[in-house]
């Protein structure tokens, strides 16, 4: 029987210009849905389907193994008896394929003839019983949402979310005493709501991902759960605006504070604390507090806060406060003139 070509992408259901990442969420997607153990009244054409995905998947996911093929082309069986010769050599790249070479394994003579000598990256020959035994569940994404204080302080938070779980009647399989099981009509997960107990490291950035193992999407056919991975989401702070470790503040002052010095409270991310302002300061200056910031990642440092001083202009003055400004302003501009 003549080698038959396999249109990897067609089964795949992708197009050539597809990602590698693509590639594998619609193998995920396929697999799922052919998956012997969830189609137990169509076990034959289930695993026949579900090698032609694997096969593809094999392909298509191995660059190595994807550029190879890409290079054969629809006419590939053309251009092989053109040559006259069990041997071809495509694309210039030097790599001879023997048809004779057939090997015994789970995919098909196509995939033997011109692959089978490039090593296995997924589900391949050799290895396609295995996977019918269990497939592992996909790692799944999901926001968590954290105040400025909440990443401060780290620690233990509970989580809620929706998640898909193996079917608690059919047990993941699609089937229920050789029907299709109507809890979770085939697919062998149900949606579910599920609350965790989340540990925050301290000091957890905007955008962070922080993977809990085993807690994404259910296996198939007894195969271990996929990751569930939290990406971090930090609140806007009323007070304190974030960069990297160090955190801003702006803090309102008395022009009287700022002419003559003085002290003045500043809020911190720990409570409030005593600041010495200069006398002769200028509103816009930045005063730097050390140690006062964010925690870092994996050491006991901690960044600075930063505090910005704002001259507040005292309104509603009284006639005597406004002579005394009149008095304040003659002077200055009898020493501005020198005389």
């Amino acid at each position: 029987m003549p080698l038959q070509y396999k249109d990897y992408y067609k089964t795949l259901g992708v197009p050539k210009t597809a990602t590698t990442k693509e590639v594998k969420s619609a193998y995920r997607k396929l697999a799922r849905q052919w998956h012997p153990d969830v189609n137990p009244s169509r076990k034959k054409e289930s695993e026949e389907k579900f090698k032609e995905i694997s096969e593809a998947n094999e392909v298509l996911s191995d660059p190595e193994k994807r550029k190879k093929y890409d290079t054969l082309g629809s006419d590939w069986q053309q251009r092989a008896q053109n040559q006259g010769s069990r041997y071809e050599n495509f694309g210039g790249d030097g790599v001879q394929f023997d048809f004779q070479d057939l090997g015994e394994n789970g995919f098909s003579d196509f995939f033997q003839t011109f692959f089978s000598d490039l090593g296995r990256s997924g589900p391949g020959p050799g290895r396609a019983s295995r996977s019918r035994r269990g497939m592992r569940g996909s790692d799944l994404e999901s926001g968590i949402e954290l105040s400025l204080r909440d990443a401060y302080s780290g620690g233990s938070r509970s989580f809620s979310f929706q998640t898909q779980a193996r079917c608690p009647r059919c047990g993941g399989t699609g089937s229920d005493n050789g029907k299709l099981c109507h809890a979770c009509r085939g697919t062998g997960t149900i949606t579910t709501q599920k609350t965790l107990e989340v540990t925050i490291p301290a000091g957890v950035r905007d955008g962070q991902r922080i993977r809990l193992a085993g807690q994404g999407g259910p296996g198939i056919g007894g195969g271990a759960n996929g990751d569930l991975y939290l990406v971090v989401k930090l609140a806007r702070d009323p007070l304190f605006e974030r960069r990297g470790d160090d955190v801003y503040i702006e803090q309102p002052v008395s022009i009287y504070t700022l002419v003559l010095g003085g002290e003045i409270t500043v809020p911190t991310l720990t409570g409030h604390v005593d600041v010495k302002i200069p006398a002769g300061s200028q509103s816009g200056r930045v005063l730097r507090l050390t140690g006062k910031g964010m925690p870092k990642l994996g050491a006991s440092e901690k960044g600075d806060l930063y505090v910005k001083l704002v001259g507040q202009v005292p309104t509603n003055l009284s006639e005597k406060e406004h002579e005394l400004f009149k008095q304040l302003a003659e002077l200055a501009k009898k020493g501005s003139s020198g005389t």
